[in-house]
């Protein structure tokens, strides 16, 4: 079963192999919005033109993504990724929580993940 057909495989020719694959030990392949794709030659011409719009489909996605950062890029004060939930001051405070209390303390006092207070601590040991 696969609820949506773009995201069967990462591109037509991996579609096309793993339903051969499948097609080869016996499995029907169920799209929900299309119904049963059976081993025959009409089966596979459709299966084969789907693939490629769905592969046509993610290409036109990824062309939009980089020309939307493109554009975003010529913004004064762009930064690409998602903003930081925290301060320097505050990954600063916790910090020096750290040397008195444990990370399970300090995340509950600070709200700071202890992922997050690992990685700053190994940053700040790298330097």
């Amino acid at each position: 079963m696969v609820t949506k057909f773009d995201c069967f495989a990462r591109s037509t020719q991996d579609a096309l192999n793993t339903i051969k694959y499948l097609f080869e030990k016996g499995v029907r392949i169920n799209v929900r919005n299309l119904g049963i794709i059976e081993n025959t030659s009409t089966g596979g011409l459709i299966f084969t033109i789907f693939s490629a719009f769905a592969d046509f489909e993610r290409d036109l996605i990824v062309e939009r993504t980089q020309e939307g950062k493109k554009i975003a890029k010529q913004r004064l004060g762009f930064k690409e990724g998602r903003p930081k939930k925290f301060s320097q001051q505050q990954i600063n405070l916790a910090m020096q929580l750290l040397e008195t209390y444990s990370y399970t303390q300090v995340e509950k006092m600070t709200g700071i993940s202890k992922s997050t207070l690992t990685r700053n601590k190994r940053k700040i040991s790298d330097t």
